[in-house]
């Protein structure tokens, strides 16, 4: 695939290097799966704080597929070597404000920008950094598999998205970012991650077909009988194992080079 574009101002910031590297490979047994859906279910929304403490185990852990009530899921377990939790925590506010560049190295094929909507929030060193998320919204542009596309990401502290958060800072979950997609197909995210070898796991979820409502709940967002097309869920399952097969081989060095600047 060819790269997505860049600027001339673009190709002067230090990490223009990342950019230009060509994408980590994806595992073999991944791959794999992209053409056989789940025999398994998602973790249902209702029960999504088991997602968090690990207790998910009868539920499909990689893969995706539909579900009995027509909604879809995706996930995801990924094994980053030298990657900390801090980073984590970095990285989802980092790329939202500054250069689109920050967003294209995390995947420069799919990945044209990623712009939050509170950079003053963002941006503000009293903010913690695992807060810098919270009630901040990302306008995006990437390609999941049917061409550039536009999607808000409308991200939420943890107990505003239904968690547990006396789940969050334990040996299943050391931190999270948890958001509800606007766009052609509302969907809720969640990415926890947590040390695991010399590095950390990090596992997604994704509920395709739920919305929130204006009263902060999250409920399914399609009509009964209607069905998420497999092909949706297909897409964003093989454009989520591309982004953090890169992510994980190349965010210990961007961290290393900008971790003091937003």
């Amino acid at each position: 695939m060819n790269k997505v574009g860049v600027s001339e101002e673009e190709k002067n910031l230090s990490y223009y290097r990342f950019y230009q590297q060509e994408l980590a490979p994806i595992d073999e047994e991944k791959l794999a799966l992209v053409e056989h859906p789940s025999e398994k279910a998602g973790v249902p929304f209702n029960d999504k704080n088991l997602f968090l403490k690990g207790e998910d185990q009868e539920y499909c852990q990689i893969g995706y597929g539909l579900n009995a009530d027509g909604t879809a899921f995706v996930a995801n377990r990924t094994y980053m070597p030298n990657v900390t939790s801090e980073m984590l925590d970095w990285w989802f506010p980092w790329h939202s404000v500054g250069s689109d560049l920050r967003y294209k190295i995390w995947d420069n094929e799919d990945h044209y920008f990623a712009r939050a909507d509170r950079c003053d929030y963002v941006c503000d060193p009293s903010v913690p950094i695992r807060e810098k998320t919270w009630g901040v919204s990302h306008y995006i542009l990437e390609d999941v598999g049917n061409g550039p596309d536009f999607l808000k990401l409308n991200f939420l502290r943890p107990r505003d998205f239904g968690y547990d958060e006396s789940l969050i800072d334990t040996s299943t979950c050391s931190s999270m970012v948890c958001a509800i997609g606007e766009g052609k197909v509302a969907a809720a995210m969640t990415h926890k991650w947590y040390p695991y070898k010399n590095g950390v796991m990090f596992v997604s979820h994704f509920w395709i077909g739920m919305h929130r409502n204006e009263d902060g709940t999250i409920t399914k967002g399609i009509p009964d009988g209607i069905k998420i097309p497999l092909n949706i869920a297909k897409g964003l399952y093989a454009h989520n194992i591309k982004e953090f097969s890169n992510l994980k081989a190349i965010l210990p060095e961007v961290y290393k080079e900008n971790k003091g600047a937003f």
